[in-house]
């Protein structure tokens, strides 16, 4: 019988060249990894540049930021130059017939800028004051500012306690309203500064109210106070009829505070004063100081959040409104104050004195507000549950907002599904540049350790051949 073939040598040749084949592969796979490495850090490095070169810091709505630097204090205005007063008063002449002249206080802050746009767009007069403070990122202030500017809205830079200032101002500008938003924000900062929000909310709204009562005529005032002045109450949901005598903080506090000296300058000098308990408000250009903000920020960047219960266990929840239900809130409130009744320090007759709530009337979760989150983002969040702190937060809102449907309309229409998609589409144009690098980066640092420890695949038959010449030794 004839013996079979020797096929070894076909077989170590199909072997070889098998192993050629994977040599090929790896380096091919290994240079081009790097080719395509370097081709995205190169084009990540000229869109760097191109950022830099064309824009400011990330801090504006669209590269067509331009930086203005419009500031204004006791020690700098020395009586007021005559361009100064030219730009004062191009920004607060109104456009329409029997259009309002309103100064907005803390315009360069979150309601505040919505509010100057929106009285601006229907031909009102707004001239806005603001301090830029740096509770949180001043750099958002100074976009929400660029932003005003180009709809011809110059923001004073100073402080509601320079009172030479205000008075300056009222004496270029004959104000029929002021909208007065600017305070110190913030349930637990509280905890941190206490003094800023005696020096803000208190110090300050009286020194705004003892310059108005002043002059001829009064303007009628439109304020921000807090849902937080229910602090303790348990009836729900909040009616402006109920007890506001047991503040949960120090924020709180201020805010009603604020609400009792309104009523003392009403009774005594007839300042026409309405006070706006807002309702958890969010939405685009938004705080970030505020937990749907910095939830979006926090899941995007893979950080645990922290996701709070009440001390029974329960849900934390919130009456989130809308910014643009609360815009249009301030601006029925203006469209309603009746005039003050006072001039020179003096009333003269009984004037007006109101507040409102003004919130969406729908209570949710916190919990609901991230899983809404985590589907805009289509990124699953770290959630930490725990026990709210005893930081001066309180467990539930719920606005009863009757009464200013009943005086002025007032009618959210916005659930908070669509006021977080309008703030994620806000938020993604507004932060995506640094997102793109933040993620580039993550990517970058990824990639590197993936080729600093990578293991080819021929270095199992690497092995195999280091462990016949071991045996052979």
């Amino acid at each position: 019988m004839a013996s079979p073939p020797d096929t070894s040598k076909s077989i170590k040749f199909l072997r070889y060249q098998s192993y050629i084949r994977r040599v090929n592969s790896s380096k091919l796979l290994k240079a081009s990894s790097k080719i395509l490495f370097r081709s995205t850090l190169i084009a990540a490095l000229i869109l760097l540049i191109f950022f830099t070169l064309h824009n400011p810091p990330i801090s504006s709505e669209s590269p067509h930021f331009h930086s203005h630097t419009n500031f204004l204090s006791s020690a700098f205005f020395g009586g007021g130059g005559a361009a100064w007063e030219k730009q004062v008063h191009r920004s607060a002449t109104a456009r329409r017939p029997g259009g309002m002249t309103v100064l907005v206080t803390g315009a360069a802050g979150f309601i505040g800028a919505h509010c100057s746009l929106a009285l601006k767009k229907r031909g009102d007069g707004v001239l806005g004051l603001d301090n830029f403070n740096d509770y949180y990122d001043p750099s958002l202030k100074r976009a929400r500012q660029a932003l005003l500017s180009k709809h011809e809205i110059f923001i004073v830079e100073g402080d509601l306690n320079d009172k030479p200032l205000l008075i300056k101002l009222f004496d270029v500008v004959p104000f029929t309203h002021v909208l007065h938003l600017a305070a110190q924000a913030g349930v637990r900062y509280a905890m941190q500064n206490p003094q800023s929000y005696v020096a803000s909310n208190v110090a300050g709204f009286v020194n705004l109210l003892e310059v108005s009562k002043e002059v001829n005529p009064q303007p009628a005032i439109v304020w921000a106070s807090s849902s937080s002045v229910y602090g303790l109450n348990t009836e729900n949901p909040f009616s402006e009829l109920h007890r506001t005598d047991q503040p949960a903080s120090l924020y709180a506090a201020t805010k009603k505070a604020g609400e009792e000296i309104a009523h003392t300058y009403n009774h005594i000098y007839g300042l026409s004063l309405t006070g706006l308990r807002f309702f958890t408000v969010y939405g685009p250009w938004g705080r970030p100081d505020m937990a749907y903000f910095f939830f979006t920020k926090d899941i995007l960047q893979g950080k645990t959040i922290d996701v709070y219960q009440t001390q029974e266990d329960k849900e934390v929840a919130r009456d989130f409104t809308y910014i643009d239900d609360v815009v249009k809130g301030c601006l029925g409130a203006l469209d309603t104050a009746e005039k003050s009744t006072g001039s020179g320090g003096k009333k003269r007759g009984p004037a007006q004195l109101r507040v409102y709530n003004l919130g969406n009337t729908s209570p949710v979760p916190v919990g609901k507000l991230v899983a809404i989150l985590e589907g805009l983002l289509n990124v699953k969040a770290k959630k930490h549950v725990i026990r709210m702190p005893r930081n001066g937060d309180v467990p539930f809102t719920h606005a009863n907002v009757s009464l200013a449907n009943q005086d002025f309309g007032y009618k959210p229409t916005t659930d908070l599904a669509a006021g977080l998609r309008k703030f994620v589409k806000w938020y993604a144009g507004y932060y995506g540049f640094q997102m793109f690098l933040f993620f580039f980066f993550q990517s970058f640092s990824r990639v590197t350790s993936e080729l600093r420890n990578n293991t080819s695949p021929l270095e199992p038959i690497r092995n195999r051949e280091r462990a016949k010449k071991a045996r052979k030794k």
